[in-house]
């Protein structure tokens, strides 16, 4: 029973201090969406080809709500795949604050940082690339309007006094209700996945997940990246803390952070549902993975 609500808490304060980035990211989205100017469709159409780029700054930003918000993008195609992927390598959930908390390792955060920016827009370019040379013949990539069906039924989700004006927007107050029902779901995901994940950890312990790890520094890599599939900031924490007590080298750090997406994994499969779907998201997660173990190979060669 102590475990469980040790975990229980642990998981509510997880989620409490992810909410306000997804908020801040589904009104900018709910914002977009409402403009009379095209809306988040004509957004994405314009900047789709520096989709991974802007992916890659985006998730640099500290916890993982821009990982869940893009993949829940992504499962209405409102991103590229090369999109998804850049905001999902340079994602590092807890690593940032926890490297800012003790000054001496403020160098190797701003390497980590910009070393994940580069391999973001790397791999996140490669995969677009890829896909369009493959699919040539495939239809135009359009993005489809985000929110659109909730912009029309605003009324049905939120208990609000929405409006619409002449040409069927909502006004622009319900924005604000808009990004919170969808913070607020999303939220919840987050809450379930990280409860169920700090129940493992407390039941098992960090000194048992450690002894895994060997001296071997592309043995530390390969399991530091299945360490990062994890889907909650414990796995950012344990990995960040086990670099700064020595336990492994930057590279395997690096690997493990660039691997994990946070919940952001958690919502892609919640979201990007179907036969096909799922395959695709496994795919996903093995090329994921791949990518953080590939990144921090090249790491350990110079750092």
């Amino acid at each position: 029973m102590q475990i469980f609500q040790t975990a229980l808490l642990d998981a509510l304060i997880d989620t409490l201090k992810v909410l306000p980035i997804l908020y801040l990211a589904y009104l900018l989205v709910a914002y977009l969406s409402h403009s009379k100017s095209g809306g988040f469709t004509k957004f994405l159409n314009k900047s789709k080809k520096a989709g991974p780029a802007i992916g890659a700054f985006l998730g640099c930003v500290p916890q993982c709500g821009f990982s869940s918000v893009m993949a829940d993008l992504y499962s209405r195609r409102a991103i590229t795949l090369g999109t998804l992927f850049a905001v999902f390598i340079a994602t590092s959930d807890e690593a940032i604050p926890i490297m800012i908390a003790n000054p001496s390792f403020i160098v190797d955060l701003l390497i980590l940082l910009a070393l994940k920016i580069v391999f973001a827009i790397f791999f996140g370019y490669l995969v677009d690339i890829v896909l369009n040379f493959f699919e040539r013949k495939r239809k135009p990539y359009v993005a489809e309007p985000i929110l659109a069906e909730e912009l029309e039924h605003t009324h049905d989700h939120c208990s609000c006094h929405s409006h619409h004006d002449g040409k069927g927007h909502c006004s622009t107050k319900n924005i604000f209700l808009d990004a919170l029902y969808h913070s607020l779901n999303i939220a919840l995901y987050i809450f379930i996945a990280t409860l169920f994940i700090n129940i493992i950890v407390e039941a098992v312990g960090l000194d048992a997940l450690t002894s895994w790890f060997g001296g071997n520094v592309y043995i530390q890599i390969l399991l530091a990246g299945l360490i990062g599939l994890i889907p909650n900031c414990a796995s950012s924490v344990f990995l960040v803390e086990l670099y700064i007590n020595g336990g492994i080298a930057f590279s395997a750090m690096f690997a493990g952070l660039c691997a994990g997406a946070g919940v952001g994994l958690v919502i892609l499969f919640t979201k990007n549902r179907g036969k096909k779907e799922l395959l695709q998201n496994l795919a996903i997660v093995g090329l994921l993975y791949a990518f953080g173990a590939i990144s921090g190979i090249v790491v350990s060669l110079f750092y």
